[in-house]
């Protein structure tokens, strides 16, 4: 495989070199004609990608765009986000993906996330569709930089022919904002030269590309784990993409097997959710003519990795070709482009039991028999990739002077190397703090065993109750085994009491939906909290302060469905967690209120013009 300088150089490269390639784009839309459950396909070759591509790029210059300028992507079908994306790099254009809409229930904190990160982006036009456009207006009208808003519909039919444009390898490529699950979303400035570093780990260290791999992805193209992992480093090495739109994953788990088993997919990633929503899920009944024997990388990340989750998976799906060996888990971040390591091909999954007592009394990871009382079991994600470094720091080494801690002692992870960004997009402050030396302080907590890597939590995250640290994600874990609780929708954190003299430890969850009456509710939560109390102090020793359930949907999650520790924390501390209400409800009057905001300076710019163009 050929070495590119810049990512411009792999698009034009494929569109010569293997043209009759490309990706493919499922519909949520049945084929007329057959079942419901076959969804609609279509299909660009490389060709057709660097032709379309020009035009969007050609048409981003036409709006007044030129190289280094920003440009906002609120674009909900994967199509059009791959062409404008694609379009504006070619053009220099910055493109800065924001997440679409996800409905209108929560439309003013959408909006407030959204004003932010094109403020911050300082993105001169912002590009989505024409139904998201008019609720756009409040944005338009509180970012000073945003010239113009404009309808994805209109650049597909442009024909304006795309300029060329000078590339370098440190030109800033894209702008990735960070998920906002610790803090506000923070701008990523990921370069070319950054982004063809970690497309190397990825496919030619980690993956180990071969000429029958094919791609398959219902991740969010607006996250980097999609974006870079199925968008990007594919068309780099050619490899065959089928992309499904998230929500038909998310509605109906199986299309994600049955996809893999149409188009004979050999890689496919997740977070541990996804794979814990399938064994859930999809039905006995549903395996019928499945085969996922060609499933030959089956990566986890993005998100802590539970042994258990990832078990269950392969013993529910054996049956139809799903080989253990398949499991890949990885760790990595938007900070270091994608990727960080890779537990090892055909290895599977490797977890090891560690004492819990040492680990979170001691930080000392010291192996212990499965069955052992105080028994943590965690997940290898390999060692470092070539040309870049991990090490465990001590977490109050402010500047990367101290020595490295050593196997089997729990620090914060650092990196450096080629991949990890220079610095977020105009934030010094951030970036100063986000490095100790050349060291990116990545905030996770973890230790070398074997030479491989484990993480066990978030520095900032770990509560410590009379000298002892407990990792809120083991707290999580033993509540979510409790009957009547949402798996995968529970937040442990510490807090201060009302004399700000002690960490009190508060566990909120979700509560199972169940056939129960209105009126008993409550009850019926207070009765899964009791036996959430009983099993944390079962399980780690620890006794809560509070335990808080809630409705389903009630909990808050950034736009990669992550929940939000920091902001749970915030509510719970002000007093309006408990009255935080469902996700699936919908606050007519807010709604009807911020819909009337937007539409009112929709209208305003339409009839009084929007800002002149520097």
């Amino acid at each position: 495989m050929p070495t590119f300088s810049t990512f411009v150089q792999a698009i034009e490269t494929a569109s010569t070199v293997d043209p009759a390639r490309g990706y493919r784009f499922v519909s949520d839309q049945g084929v007329p004609g057959f079942d419901a459950g076959v969804p609609a396909e279509s299909s660009f070759s490389y060709a057709a990608l660097e032709r379309a591509s020009a035009r969007y790029g050609g048409a981003l210059q036409a709006l007044g765009l030129r190289k280094g300028d920003r440009v906002a992507l609120i674009l909900p079908t994967n199509e059009d986000f791959v062409l404008c994306f694609l379009g504006a790099v070619r053009a220099g254009i910055v493109p800065v993906p924001i997440y679409p809409p996800l409905g209108l229930g929560q439309l003013q904190g959408y909006l407030d996330n959204t004003r932010h990160i094109v403020g911050k982006s300082g993105a001169r036009a912002l590009v989505t569709s024409a139904t998201i456009k008019r609720l756009l207006g409040t944005v338009q009208e509180h970012c000073p930089s945003l010239e113009a808003v404009v309808a994805v519909e209109a650049i597909r039919e442009s024909q304006e022919p795309l300029a060329a444009t000078k590339i370098d390898p440190s030109d800033v490529v894209f702008l990735q904002f960070t998920s906002g699950s610790t803090s506000r979303p923070k701008g990523v400035s990921v370069t070319h030269a950054n982004l063809m570093a970690n497309i190397h780990c990825i496919m030619e260290v980690g993956l180990r590309i071969n000429e029958t791999d094919v791609g398959i992805s219902w991740l969010p193209l607006y996250h980097d784990m999609g974006l870079i992992g199925f968008m990007l480093a594919p068309l780099v090495h050619r490899v065959p993409i089928v992309f499904m739109p998230p929500f038909l994953f998310l509605r109906r788990p199986v299309t994600w097997f049955q996809t893999i088993t149409r188009h004979k997919g050999t890689i496919a990633y997740a977070p541990n959710f996804a794979f814990a929503l399938c064994s859930k899920r999809v039905r006995e009944r549903d395996l019928g003519g499945l085969e996922l024997s060609t499933w030959r990388v089956a990566g986890c990340g993005a998100e802590p990795i539970r042994p258990e989750t990832l078990q269950t998976f392969c013993d529910s799906f054996g049956k139809i070709g799903f080989r253990q060996e398949a499991l890949l888990p990885s760790y990595g971040m938007a900070e270091s482009s994608l990727a960080i390591a890779f537990s090892g091909l055909e290895r599977g999954m490797r977890a090891t039991t560690f004492d819990g007592d040492r680990l979170f009394g001691e930080s000392l990871a010291i192996p212990a028999p499965d069955d052992a009382e105080s028994a943590v079991r965690l997940v290898s994600c390999g060692p470092s990739f070539p040309g870049h470094e991990i090490a465990i720091f001590p977490p109050a080494d402010a500047d990367g002077t101290s020595p490295t801690l050593p196997e089997g002692q729990v620090g914060e992870i650092r990196i450096k190397g080629p991949s990890v960004m220079h610095g977020y997009w105009e934030d010094a402050e951030r970036t100063k703090d986000a490095f100790a030396g050349d060291w990116l302080r990545t905030g996770d907590l973890g230790f070398f065993h074997g030479g491989e890597l484990f993480i066990c939590g978030r520095s900032k995250e770990v509560i410590i109750i009379n000298g002892r640290n407990y990792y809120p994600q083991d707290l999580e874990w033993e509540a979510s085994r409790v009957p009547g609780v949402r798996k995968g929708n529970v937040i442990a954190f510490g807090t201060h009491d009302a004399s700000g003299e002690r960490e009190k430890v508060v566990l909120a969850f979700e509560v199972q939906d169940v056939a129960v009456a209105p009126e008993q509710a409550k009850a019926h939560g207070q009765s899964v909290a009791a036996l959430v109390r009983k099993a944390v102090q079962e399980g780690t020793g620890l006794t809560l302060d509070d335990v808080v359930p809630l409705a389903a949907g009630a909990l808050p999650k950034t736009s990669s469905g992550k929940l939000q520790r920091t902001r749970t924390r915030e509510l719970y501390d002000v007093g309006e967690l408990t009255t935080r209400r469902s996700a699936r409800e919908k606050d007519r009057l807010d709604l009807v209120k911020e819909a009337a905001k937007s539409q009112l300076s929709y209208f305003k710019l339409a009839v009084l013009g929007a800002r002149k163009r520097k």
